[in-house]
């Protein structure tokens, strides 16, 4: 699906860069109000980056959670700063026109979400305004065109995936959901709407099975337990599901009986497996998962292909809207046949593999082996015979190409490409370049490096909402050489 672009809302607010208000206020002299604890009456202009409400008191920026521009709102600063402050929303005293009821009964604890306050329409303006602001303020770029945002079939419903923190409440029960913005309390959750909604018969009654077995749930703050996350992934065009427990260790008696009875209780669950992380880190999943029963992946039809993805597996999370940023690829590169295509960032294939039936010749590269493994053999099962796919760091691998590609497909993790791949490709000189990214920050610093000297032109950018009800969003940047 397509959405307009148009950053004008109905009451024409602009999002504008917050970094003005801030930097271009040279001298602010001290006042009662401008300090932690103390209450302001504001009127919400913009949305931060992050996702915040905006708001300005005498040359000051205000960032506030759970507003929407247009909002006449009470706040009390939480954290103040000479030029800047956050603060909590205490009092909507008028409400904008674009804030809806969110679908959620703890949208305004839960941390999963952002925006589900937020008018579509207007999240989606803000997303483009975000990578309009990044282009010209990073980038560069003037006069940059961003097409109509993509979109997939619903704003809700729409994540293949979610794996939530465990916990225990006040009562001894086992409890699973998200953290509260900027905490560590967890929000229990028995559903969630952004999930898919197969996903929450598994969620709600998984946690009644995992407290009857003497398993410890884990304490980040003493580091003591073993159960950490609770894992859950949908195949969404097929409906295949798996089940993921993340512990410390595998000392889980009576495991492969439970999982046993969880497959025979939910037909749509195709496998259960265990994940080993017995590092006190953020990182969620550690470098060892096991199938305790049933198969060890599922499989999903994405692009008119069939993969297979496993606990551990990076996929999009918003299948329908990843398969219309594909179908718009596919759409304006207008291949002809005869190309070499390289995928750098590869991942398991999930666009290379759909691109494969377009070009002469396919090559991906990515730094997980785990990752190129699966691409082979994805690739295998769809009987794709001209891609191959090479494990190493891509700022290395791309140096050692037997042949320069004709179109190059960027798509690097949040912080962006090596400035050796950006070198490497300045020097091979490929005719396309396409760069997904997550992160409009980072993918225009490199643009601007790509562009440089007017080797590169840039022709489009391509937002995709890949992640509604969030401030987050995908983008695709189409460069040609000159």
């Amino acid at each position: 699906m397509v959405k307009s672009c148009n950053v004008e809302s109905r009451e024409n607010r602009s999002f504008v860069r917050l970094e003005s208000t801030v930097n271009n206020s040279k001298t602010l002299s001290s006042h009662p109000s401008w300090q932690q604890g103390q209450h302001l009456d504001l009127d919400i202009t913009d949305l931060s980056d992050s996702g915040d409400g905006v708001g300005r008191w005498q040359n000051r920026v205000v960032f506030v959670p759970n507003t929407v521009p247009g909002d006449r709102v009470t706040v009390r600063l939480t954290r103040v700063k000479p030029r800047y402050a956050n603060a909590k929303l205490q009092n909507i005293l008028s409400p904008s026109g674009d804030r809806i009821r969110p679908r959620c009964i703890v949208a305004d604890k839960c941390g999963g979400c952002q925006w589900q306050h937020i008018e579509d329409s207007l999240q989606h303006q803000a997303k483009c305004q975000q990578i309009r602001q990044a282009f010209e303020r990073i980038g560069g770029f003037e006069d940059v065109e961003i097409a109509p945002i993509l979109t997939g079939d619903s704003a809700l419903h729409y994540r293949n995936k979610a794996t939530y923190p465990l916990g225990v409440g006040q009562q001894g029960n086992i409890q699973a959901g998200y953290y509260r913005p900027r905490s560590h309390d967890l929000i229990n959750l028995n559903q969630c709407p952004v999930q898919d909604e197969r996903l929450n018969p598994l969620l709600q009654n998984v946690k009644l099975d995992l407290q009857q077995h003497p398993w410890p749930i884990y304490d980040e703050s003493r580091h003591q337990g073993k159960l950490r996350h609770l894992a859950l992934r949908i195949g969404r065009r097929t409906g295949e599901t798996l089940l993921t427990l993340i512990s410390t260790d595998e000392d889980l008696p009576g495991l492969r009986g439970q999982a046993q009875a969880w497959l025979q209780t939910y037909p749509q669950l195709v496998g259960v497996a265990l994940n080993i992380n017995p590092h006190p880190t953020n990182v969620i999943f550690g470098d060892q998962t096991t199938c305790v029963a049933g198969k060890p992946y599922l499989q999903e039809i994405f692009g008119g292909l069939t993969f297979q993805l496993r606990p551990e597996t990076f996929f999009q999370v918003n299948t329908e809207a990843a398969e219309a940023l594909l179908n718009q690829i596919i759409a304006d590169l207008a291949l002809q046949g005869h190309e070499i295509l390289l995928d750098a960032y590869c991942g398991i294939g999930t666009f290379s593999l759909p691109l494969a039936r377009y070009v002469r010749q396919v090559v991906g590269l990515e730094r997980q082996g785990a990752s190129v493994q699966q691409a082979r053999i994805n690739a295998q099962i769809n009987n794709i015979t001209n891609a191959r796919f090479y494990e190493g760091a891509v700022e290395k691998e791309i140096m050692q190409l037997e042949a320069i590609p004709d179109v190059v497909l960027l798509d690097p993790p949040r912080k962006g490409c090596d400035r050796a791949t950006v070198n490497a490709l300045l020097e091979q000189q490929p005719q396309k370049i396409i760069y997904i990214s997550c992160k409009p920050a980072t993918q225009a610093r490199d643009l601007k490096l790509l562009c440089e000297g007017d080797r590169y032109e840039l022709i489009k950018l391509q937002p995709a909402d890949f992640f509604p009800q969030t401030s987050h969003v995908e983008s695709a940047a189409f460069l040609r050489l000159r």
